[in-house]
């Protein structure tokens, strides 16, 4: 199926307003506005919101897989890399992201361990949308209006 041919219902989109220099917020539609900065205030950063992103949908994937076997007592995932700059202008290396996940005791605590490490590898081989996006360098259209 080509981009252009694209079901409706598969449209992703955000809207982003500047409310002060270098202050900006993100607004989805459904009335979660989303206060985005340079850095110099508590604000995430597009590159923090990226790993944001990357984290968010594989945690989700993750979670979905191993709580139907049994309910987490604890769920953090963290994600880091190192802000970098060459020849090719800035990006992000060295991506890594850490699931740290607890399960209860008895079979449904082990079946959910077991079920854990193929379910992140299969959030990042498949189903996370953003780090398959990131990973297949989507190039992206910009226009100016």
């Amino acid at each position: 199926m080509t981009e252009n041919a694209l079901p409706a219902e598969s449209l992703r989109s955000i809207t982003l307003t500047r409310t002060a220099r270098g202050e900006y917020v993100a607004d989805n539609g459904r009335g979660a506005p989303l206060p985005i900065g340079t850095g110099d205030t508590d604000r995430f950063t597009p590159v923090e919101l990226l790993l944001v992103a990357i984290a968010g949908c594989s945690a989700v994937d993750v979670d979905l897989i191993t709580s139907r076997r049994a309910e987490p007592e604890s769920f953090t995932v963290s994600m880091e890399g190192h802000k970098a700059k060459d020849d090719d202008g800035n990006h992000m290396a060295g991506l890594r992201m850490t699931f740290d996940v607890v399960f209860p005791k008895g079979e449904a605590g082990d079946a959910a361990r077991t079920a854990l490490p193929r379910a992140a590898q299969k959030s990042h081989d498949r189903l996370c949308t953003v780090s398959r996006t990131v990973e297949r360098e989507t190039p992206i259209e910009v226009q100016i209006r």
